[in-house]
């Protein structure tokens, strides 16, 4: 059942939301809370595309709002130019930009795959920057801007293996340290959401093939294999980063800047 919209959050009818990644999981949770809340929505990422031509028609006819979409490659930074481009000229820019894009890779470092390396890097680090830096002018001209990243409990702490990813995500959140201070008197705030495990059609085929390749049950391999690092034992929900990132939109987190914010069941709190 969806939630109803924060009330304090009726000042964001009208404003345009560019969400990267968007076309399923976290993004197109992301996505749906924010045209709930009056949000125009600017969608990103790969997909078939008649699941994304219904999508858009979705959200446009249940939240009354205007829905673009952009198949930028954004490990290709002409590309993030152009999408860039695109929302300012159909919807005046973007008010709201949410870094939402990103991919994994597991291996050991010296094994790491140099074309991966660059490949996560510039598709979780620096597609980020490209987009701030295109759009934090048009927030400062306005005087209100949100930038929201979706970093990971690996922003705040390791796992072995994942060299990139990880890299990655501690560079989101001193991307995210950095553009907090340099908006903050122009009346831009921008966050990084931390999520520990979400509950996605990606894991439950993780969980599937590790289930098989250990001999274990499904069940086995929730607890004591995926959320072995989290002390709830329960994964997080993508409406639960939806949810968060509307509160962080709201007047209520006008003082939320610069913040990590886990949602990770106490991950980072051992």
């Amino acid at each position: 059942m969806a939630q109803p919209p924060l009330k304090e959050t009726i000042m964001l009818k009208g404003k345009t939301a560019l969400i990267t990644g968007s076309t399923s999981g976290i993004g197109k949770a992301i996505a749906t809370r924010l045209a709930a809340e009056g949000c125009n929505i600017v969608l990103n990422g790969f997909g078939d595309s008649g699941e994304i031509d219904a999508l858009k028609r979705s959200l446009a006819a249940e939240h009354s709002v205007m829905v673009g979409y952009s198949s930028a490659d954004l490990t290709r930074v002409p590309a993030i130019e152009n999408m860039m481009s695109y929302v300012q000229s159909e919807f005046g820019g973007a008010d709201i930009l949410v870094n939402n894009a990103g991919m994994q890779h597991v291996s050991p470092v010296e094994d790491f795959p140099v074309d991966k390396w660059n490949l996560i890097i510039a598709l979780n680090l620096s597609a980020a920057f490209h987009t701030i830096r295109l759009g934090l002018p048009g927030m400062k001209e306005k005087g209100w801007g949100r930038i929201i990243q979706t970093a990971s409990a690996h922003a705040l702490v390791a796992s072995p293996y994942k060299a990139a990813y990880v890299a990655a995500k501690h560079g989101i959140a001193g991307l995210t340290k950095t553009v907090a201070l340099e908006g903050a008197t122009h009346g831009v705030r921008c966050n990084a959401i931390c999520p520990g495990y979400v509950h996605t059609p990606l894991v439950d085929a993780q969980i599937t093939d590790t289930a098989k390749a250990r001999g274990i049950s499904e069940d086995e391999v929730v607890k004591n294999v995926i959320l072995a690092a989290q002390p709830t034992k329960e994964f997080v929900t993508a409406e639960q980063i939806g949810d968060m990132a509307a509160f962080l939109c709201s007047p209520a987190a006008d003082q939320i800047n610069g913040a990590l914010l886990p949602i990770d069941g106490g991950w980072t709190a051992q």
